[in-house]
């Protein structure tokens, strides 16, 4: 009888922490749902905000969720806090900690998802900004995670024009190193980064071909970079081209 009991009684706790699991599962189940329905209304506000070219309200906006573990809203914190920095309104020591800010967000959101091309790509974005700050040695020691991260984003989605676009001023960003720079680059590394002005081009041109005039810099620097080519023909079709883009924003101007 005490061991009927205690079978009895065991089936109905049994059945009461099945049901009280079941009841605990469907709720952390809704409360996933409803958190990813969150982030994908947060990131398509983000979204129009940037498209709009509201930098201050993107900015506030996303930096409420700082503390999330989303990589896609990482990202867009990390590019929203460059954005700012960048503005003639913003002072230097606010650039200077936006600067830092963005590296830390971008590095959130690589380690949240390696998989995602924009986290490589605004991490080595962010790294590069933040050479500006820590000297010559650090930008050169720099440059080789960078080059690393433009080219792992490129593997990821080889259609974003902007990661190759971006790996082409690297390239020649190193070609035009001036030689003291380089002197000081081989005292410092064995095998310091070098790259050519061919090499800068052949990124250049795939990024036009992932996406047709999509950047008035990108057709400056295929001028530019024919012109260091002693190429003047065909550095003045890119040139011209560049002249004759419609300028959308104040970068569109200066170029």
């Amino acid at each position: 009888q005490v061991l009927r009991k205690s079978l009895k009684r065991g089936i109905v706790l049994s059945a009461g922490s099945f049901l009280a699991y079941e009841a605990s599962r469907q709720i952390s189940g809704f409360a996933e749902v409803h958190a990813s329905f969150k982030v994908a209304e947060v990131i398509e506000q983000a979204d129009y905000l940037y498209g709009s070219g509201e930098t201050e309200k993107l900015y506030r906006l996303l930096v409420q969720h700082k503390n999330s573990e989303d990589a896609e809203l990482l990202w867009r914190l990390a590019r929203a806090s460059r954005d700012l920095a960048q503005l003639s309104s913003t002072s230097a020591e606010e650039k200077r900690q936006l600067v830092y800010e963005a590296l830390e967000y971008a590095k959130k959101a690589l380690e949240r998802n390696e998989s995602n091309f924009a986290a490589h790509k605004w991490y080595a974005i962010c790294i590069s900004d933040v050479g500006d700050y820590e000297g010559i040695k650090a930008r050169i020691a720099n440059a080789f995670v960078i080059k690393e991260h433009f080219q792992r984003a490129i593997e990821l989605n080889p259609k974003d024009a902007t990661s190759i676009h971006l790996m082409g001023i690297w390239c020649y960003t190193f070609a035009e190193m001036p030689w003291y720079q380089r002197k000081i680059a081989a005292m410092l590394f064995a095998t310091p980064p070098t790259s050519t002005y061919q090499e800068a081009l052949r990124y250049f041109h795939m990024a036009e071909e992932a996406d047709p005039n999509f950047y008035s810099k990108n057709l400056l620097f295929l001028g530019k970079t024919y012109l260091k080519l002693n190429n003047k023909k065909m550095a003045l079709l890119w040139l011209s081209k560049a002249k004759e883009y419609l300028a959308h924003t104040e970068e569109d101007k200066q170029v």
